[in-house]
């Protein structure tokens, strides 16, 4: 990076200076920003020229001082020639410390990256989700990887993050850790933020994210059909674990509450709306939004079930929820006795009730993505994308209207 650096000697006379020797100081100007230090030197005030900045005169001990003073000049101009050949940023305080010998300690990613997942650690509960903190800790993990694959190396200074290192991080996510293109973008944004913090820092002066361009796939959402949703409603398993987690699964086909709020959900945030009717009030722990939810009669029911449940009872919780690990394993093993051909997790119990529930009864889609805490609509878009159903049903009402022409 071009830089405009200038040098410059002068007399620095100490506060009530009367006569006598003055010290002689070097000013480093770089864009108009200075750092001065001392040149190490005095001189009578009368024997110095200000414009030449070196002492008057051809005696020898003249020339002696002179020439430790361009000494110092060329040590400074090469000094600015290290430094950029090196690519560190060129400034007045960098060009005076390396002039005399100091470094400053390099700011490094890995532990940056470290101490910014620390802190989201510290937070969880407050700003951040659990589910958060692991995310960035995988990230963490993939970037250190990536740095022995591609540098071999366990660290790297953040200065040597550009457009090169982004673009070969992209490329070792899709193909040497096999993510797909939407989880490869997840893992770049988490690693984008550690890179804006060492900007805002000014530990990064250029953003190596400006000519990368990479976009979300939309994909295809899993939802189960009315008649899908009335067969598992119906079945009665010989195992009473599979027929709680269906109850579970199915209470959040009539909510559109996701794994986390329904295992955390309590007895207390079933409350009477402003219609007289019971409602859900509660927050997503994934955005902390407030969630407004009308039950419908079979998620009341379902409530009800569970209500006297020691866990239930004993610690206010709405219903006793496993771990999603369990849930995810239990509902795939309900799919199977359901003979419903699909990829059952828990998740799509949300999705579910965006599509077959609401949407495709004509429910609003404004409504639709306040009851699922969508912070914003173009997310619950997305559901109404894949509706044929609802498409279908629209487009007959406008056909019967063509029909009286």
């Amino acid at each position: 990076m071009k830089t405009n650096f200038s040098l410059l000697f002068y007399l620095k006379k100490p506060k009530n200076y009367v006569s006598g020797d003055v010290p002689v100081y070097m000013r480093i100007t770089v864009d108009g920003v200075r750092s001065e230090t001392s040149a190490g030197r005095e001189c009578d005030p009368d024997q110095w020229n200000s414009y030449a900045g070196r002492l008057k005169g051809t005696k020898e001990d003249v020339k002696t001082f002179n020439a430790y003073l361009d000494d110092l000049q060329s040590k400074v101009y090469e000094a600015h020639k290290i430094l950029s050949a090196f690519d560190v940023p060129i400034t007045a305080e960098t060009l005076k410390n390396k002039l005399l010998g100091k470094t400053e300690k390099p700011k490094m990613l890995i532990g940056i990256f470290e101490e910014h997942n620390q802190q989201v650690k510290a937070l969880i509960d407050k700003e951040f989700a659990k589910g958060t903190h692991k995310r960035y800790e995988t990230s963490l993990r993939h970037t250190q990887d990536f740095l022995k694959w591609k540098y071999h190396l366990n660290d790297i200074n953040i200065k040597k993050i550009n457009h090169e290192f982004v673009t070969s991080y992209d490329f070792y996510l899709r193909t040497v850790r096999k993510c797909n293109n939407n989880s490869t973008i997840k893992y770049i944004k988490n690693f984008k933020k550690v890179v804006r913090i060492c900007m805002a820092n000014g530990w990064l002066d250029k953003d190596p994210f400006v000519k990368y361009k990479a976009k979300i796939k939309v994909v295809d959402r899993v939802f189960l059909s009315h008649d899908e949703l009335a067969t598992m409603a119906k079945k009665v398993f010989d195992l009473e674990r599979l027929n709680q987690v269906r109850d579970i699964f199915l209470f959040s086909c009539f909510t559109g509450l996701a794994y986390a709020d329904v295992q955390k959900l309590k007895q207390s945030e079933i409350v009477k709306g402003i219609d007289g009717e019971m409602w859900i009030y509660t927050k997503r722990q994934k955005t902390t939004t407030p969630t407004r939810v009308p039950l419908l009669p079979p998620a009341l029911a379902l409530l009800s079930k569970y209500k006297d449940h020691p866990i239930c009872s004993n610690c206010d919780k709405a219903f006793p929820v496993s771990t999603n690990q369990k849930m995810n394993a239990y509902l795939k093993e309900i799919a199977g006795l359901c003979g419903i051909k699909k990829d059952l997790t828990y998740h799509i119990a949300r999705h579910t009730f965006a599509t077959t529930v609401t949407l495709s009864n004509g429910v609003p889609i404004e409504t639709v993505s306040k009851m699922l805490g969508h912070t914003n609509i173009k997310t619950t878009q997305h559901y109404a994308k894949i509706l044929d159903m609802k498409v279908s049903q629209d487009m007959a009402l406008l056909k019967n209207k063509y029909e009286t022409i």
